[in-house]
């Protein structure tokens, strides 16, 4: 791996680690003393604190190194998580998050603002330890602590008159000058080594070694009447290049199994474990594998057809050499070892830029296949025609699966508002609970990082303007937690985002005198209250009566109906007074690739999505007859809103009709989008057709009833139909006819 490659997996990792902290800690404060929780803190700090001691990065070693220590006290039981705590915390893990930064741009110094910040949390978490931040009496207190241990009797102790070192090396400690034996030398001054396993699992095959790296290990026995901190002084050049644990004679079984617990070695036996960690020496592994050896040899003698080998774990702690917790601790290791693997080779890291080329050239293949196709059909060849129907057929599994590649869960995104809602609800005085449902709904990768900030703002909107003061929520007899929800689910091939509060509900007087006040509607117009709700989406539009530092300016809301609008996707709101506020998002699956439904109006192609087609039907010439001067059908029983695609696009289709005035029959193809349904009136169906989705350049943004283009298996550009506006163009239309007795036979073209 060059420098680049390792920075860039150190990158990769550290984010998803400080991602990983900042869920752990969230969930800490639901379940304060899991210490399964607890444990995955512990371990993603440590786990950023070494990888920047590899690369050098003193500042993030250092702050990481005491917020490490004051967890560690929370993992001892020596302290316990509260409120206080627990934010520190979480600014601790954003003051790393600074520090990587920092240390990734190169700059020599921090800037005064964040080495304030630092001194200000280092403060904290030194008061935590009970020592000033530049003493040492941390490693004292660590050296009392060992001491304490060795002097506990009973039968929680693994009896050894030896201190065990387990040490492992980083790659570039040859690189930074230090070399391995001469600590080795340095540390029988203070001691005798009675026993050293040089470990090599870490060692590629020839041609991969790097002769500058170093990948060994060493576990040792060291005798001596030294205190821990000694020991520790000297690694001291070398702590930030290696991974060092140190255990006194007597200790208790529970830092041999915490040490099993970070073993780095896989796929080792019991044994070998047992034998790493220091709680079984070479002599006593020798002689359980005899006791096993032995009990073969008898069960031989004996003829037995069926030979039970004792395991190895029961042979030591019968022979009283291990406890059986240290065994079972070796047990969960190995188990540990083979869930990881398993989950390894499940899975891989791809470049998100490599997955993107990947997508533009199935989309391409796509585009190939289908004019392969219309060149089949031309030939007349059965041979060919089911050549490519073969090839179309393998293309599509392709195209779902290299899209199935990008999609991501939703609940990442959502929880990354868990602390939003936290920190919030905190600094406006409520108390607000996150509720999350739907987390494991999917969408493509894309669609997800583009609808993170507009899901931002419509939370943040909730928090300061639904929720309700607790006064208020008590003198309305509402509990004074209130709740916001994020749900997410699929429908319609479309994905619905949901973000409702318990709160008081949007306020229509308010709102509609504000819009009037702008001149947005006028004093005499009539609008339903959805229109009405719709009208805060209007830029710069607030009814707050003061500015806050969350909302209270006009910008935002605006942003997030454009942004939803750019993603081809529909936002709509619902309230009710005294009850809350709801905001659905509705978003498409993916921007690539979708199935599309290939339908002909005069000399045009169109694309529709072939998720929103509920279905097909003849518009004979009676139905015309009927349909005329409205823009109703009766379809079963049912009055459906329809629109003429030739008219709405002011198409001139009367050639298609001329040529074919025989047996020319308009077809409507019955769409739907949520909860409402239209149909659109065509020349002629063509069939399903998938379709590689081209955005409109900005020349063509202006273009009304479009969401984008695609590029036919015959070289043609078919404008793929905006199902959702016209729907709503539709609706509306529909409704002002209903109330009217205008003739609206003549649509206004949408271009």
């Amino acid at each position: 791996m060059s420098i680049d490659e390792g920075l860039q997996a150190y990158i990769q990792e550290t984010t998803e680690l400080l991602d990983q902290a900042e869920d752990t800690l969230l969930s800490l404060e639901d379940n304060p003393t899991d210490e399964a929780l607890i444990n995955e803190l512990f371990r993603a700090v440590h786990t950023i604190k070494g990888a920047s001691g590899l690369f050098g990065y003193d500042d993030v070693v250092a702050f990481t190194h005491e917020a490490e220590s004051v967890m560690g006290q929370v993992r001892e039981g020596k302290l316990t998580i509260c409120s206080e705590l627990l934010s520190l915390f979480l600014k601790c893990r954003d003051h790393i998050g600074t520090l990587v930064q920092h240390a990734l741009s190169g700059e020599a110094e921090l800037d005064a603002d964040t080495q304030a910040t630092g001194k200000v949390l280092m403060d904290e978490l030194c008061a935590y330890l009970g020592h000033e931040p530049s003493s040492t009496s941390a490693s004292s207190d660590a050296a009392a602590t060992a001491s304490e241990e060795a002097a506990e009797a009973g039968p929680n102790q693994v009896e050894s008159d030896t201190w065990h070192i387990s040490l492992r090396f980083g790659p570039d400690v040859l690189r930074n000058g230090m070399d391995p034996l001469s600590f080795f030398r340095y540390l029988e001054t203070v001691g005798d080594i009675v026993n050293l396993t040089t470990l090599d699992d870490a060692m590629p095959v020839a041609e991969d070694m790097d002769a500058e790296s170093c990948y060994l290990g060493f576990e040792i026995d060291l005798r001596s009447d030294t205190d821990k901190e000694t020991i520790e002084g000297v690694f001291e050049f070398v702590q930030d290049d290696c991974e060092i644990h140190i255990l006194s004679p007597n200790t208790s079984i529970t830092q041999y199994a915490k040490l099993i617990e970070e073993l780095p070695e896989e796929n080792l036996r019991i044994g070998e474990i047992l034998t790493m960690s220091g709680a079984l020496t070479a002599r006593e592994l020798k002689e359980a594998l005899d006791t096993q050896t032995a009990a073969i040899e008898d069960q031989e003698a004996e003829g037995d057809e069926e030979q039970i080998v004792p395991p190895l774990g029961q042979v030591v702690v019968e022979q009283q050499v291990v406890a059986p917790k240290v065994v079972e601790a070796a047990l969960q290791k190995q188990q540990k070892v083979k869930e990881t693997k398993s989950l390894e080779s499940q899975a891989v890291r791809v470049n998100a830029n490599k997955l993107g080329d990947l997508i533009n050239l199935v989309g391409e293949l796509v585009i190939a296949s289908a004019h392969s196709q219309v060149m089949a059909i031309q030939t007349t060849s059965s041979e060919m025609l089911e050549s490519v129907e073969n090839m179309s057929r393998l293309v599509e599994e392709i195209r779902d699966n290299a899209l199935g590649l990008r999609m991501v869960q939703i609940g990442e995104t959502f929880n990354r508002y868990r602390r939003v809602v936290r920190e919030l609800s905190k600094d406006v005085g409520k108390d607000i609970e996150l509720s999350i449902s739907g987390g494991d709904t999917e969408l493509d990768k894309t669609v997800v990082e583009r609808i993170t900030d507009p899901l931002m703002h419509l939370v943040r909107n909730s928090i300061d303007h639904g929720i309700e003061s607790p006064e208020v929520r008590a003198a309305n007899g509402k509990p004074a937690k209130s709740t916001i929800s994020l749900n997410a689910f699929h429908e319609s091939g479309s994905i619905i985002i949901e973000v409702i509060d318990d709160g008081g509900g949007l306020p229509r007087d308010v709102i509609l005198a504000k819009a009037i006040e702008r001149g947005l509607v006028s004093p005499d117009q009539a609008l339903t209250d959805q229109e009405v709700f719709h009208l805060i989406f209007e830029p710069g539009f607030s009814t707050a009566e003061k500015v806050t530092n969350i909302s209270g300016r006009g910008v935002g809301m605006d942003v997030v109906r454009k942004n939803i609008d750019a993603l081809r996707g529909l936002i709509d709101v619902s309230s009710t007074p005294g009850e809350g506020t709801k905001f659905s998002v509705r978003l498409p699956l993916t921007l690539a690739i979708i199935d599309g439904f290939q339908v002909r109006v005069g000399d045009s192609t169109y694309i529709i999505p072939l998720a929103m087609v509920e279905e097909c039907t003849e518009l004979d010439e009676a139905s015309s007859k009927e349909t005329e001067g409205s823009n109703y059908i009766n379809l079963r029983g049912e009055l459906l809103p329809f629109v003429k695609l030739g008219e709405l696009f002011s198409l001139d289709h009367s050639s298609t009709k001329n040529t074919t005035h025989a047996t020319h029959r308009d077809n409507i193809v019955v769409v739907q989008f949520g909860s409402q349904r239209a149909g659109l009136v065509v020349d002629e169906l063509l069939g399903e057709y998938q379709t590689v989705i081209k955005p409109l350049g900005d020349v063509f943004q202006h273009l009304k009833g479009f969401s984008g283009a695609t590029i036919l298996g015959s070289g043609e550009v078919a404008m793929i139909v905006d199902v959702p506006g016209l729907i709503e163009q539709v609706t509306r239309f529909s409704t002002m006819h209903s109330k009217s007795s205008i003739n609206h036979d003549k649509s206004v073209p949408l271009h």
